[in-house]
């Protein structure tokens, strides 16, 4: 349904910066999650719903749909025409009307992201951990960039230099990535057990930045758990363009989270760790607006 995080879909390694900014975990106020970017929230539209209008959608149903999110024509066309640049949409035009249809490697993007976010783990102390071991030359110091972005996106936690760990079941994603990125011949790939010293969770807390994952979600209760409540409440609460200009928001604000946690065991993280209700509402929310949501969608794009 939805989508995975930019690095992947617009070739961006933090929230709609440029390539090489650092992925950002940090929570954001609501006044910037409401005013995203148009192209990130163009990218959370065709994951949420491109493919089930069919993959293709005119420029001008676009523009209809976006304006609903404050979006203008110009910002609709500016982003996807990047999104174009970029691999994730190819233009075609269907029955004399421009519009915009997923690649091939679009729709392959936007699956990965559906298995990361919709089948969501949290891994068991006892399956044990996935290390990527590398050194890459100097020479390649861009690569090693990117190969760090990208254990950063798939929610490795660095232990040393050149030593990234995960939880177990990030095993087949991690090869995947050191295979497409070229880097095999640089790396190591390891699954064991920890069998040593210390207090696990102070581990954990100084190979991932648990503060920033923490205020990521808290920041996305602090928007969605009052729109969750009040839709309960109220039920249509505005009809369709409502129920689809909340969940888009609802979604474009959650995707890259899945991405960035990568679900650690329960046992070594906080007490007070909201990333298990911060999920509970997004999935309740999806689940409460999506219908009404691509009601609306089907009758702007006629589809």
């Amino acid at each position: 349904m939805t989508t995975a995080p930019d690095t992947a879909l617009d070739g961006t390694n933090g929230t709609d910066g440029a390539p090489g900014e650092t992925p950002d975990t940090a929570g954001r106020s609501g006044g910037e999650r409401r005013n995203r970017r148009p192209r990130s929230l163009i990218v959370s539209f065709f994951g949420g719903y491109g493919r089930e209008v069919g993959g293709w959608v005119s420029v001008a149903g676009l523009i209809s749909l976006m304006a609903g999110l404050d979006v203008d024509a110009p910002g609709v066309r500016s982003a996807v025409s990047r999104l174009k640049r970029r691999g994730l949409l190819e233009s075609e035009r269907r029955g004399g009307a421009a519009g915009y249809r997923l690649s091939e490697a679009g729709v392959r993007i936007l699956a990965d992201g559906d298995r990361r976010i919709f089948e969501r783990r949290t891994a068991e102390l006892a399956a044990g951990w996935v290390l990527v071991v590398f050194s890459i030359p100097e020479a390649e110091r861009g690569l090693r960039h990117r190969l760090r972005s990208r254990l950063t996106w798939l929610g490795f936690g660095s232990t040393a230099a050149g030593v990234w760990i995960a939880p177990a079941h990030l095993a087949d994603e991690a090869r995947r990535a050191l295979t497409e990125l070229g880097v095999r011949e640089y790396a190591q790939l390891f699954t064991g057990q920890r069998l040593g010293f210390g207090d696990l969770a102070d581990a954990v807390a100084d190979w991932w930045d648990l503060d920033a994952l923490q205020g990521m979600y808290r920041a996305f209760l602090a928007e969605y758990e009052p729109v969750l409540a009040r839709r309960r409440l109220s039920g249509e609460d505005g009809g369709p363009a409502a129920a689809f200009a909340d969940h888009l928001r609802a979604v474009d604000a959650w995707r890259r989270m899945p991405f960035l946690d990568p679900g650690l065991p329960p046992e070594v993280l906080p007490s007070d760790w909201s990333g298990t209700r911060a999920a509970q509402v997004f999935l309740d929310l999806h689940a409460l607006l999506r219908p009404p949501a691509l009601e609306h969608v089907r009758a702007a794009t006629g589809s």
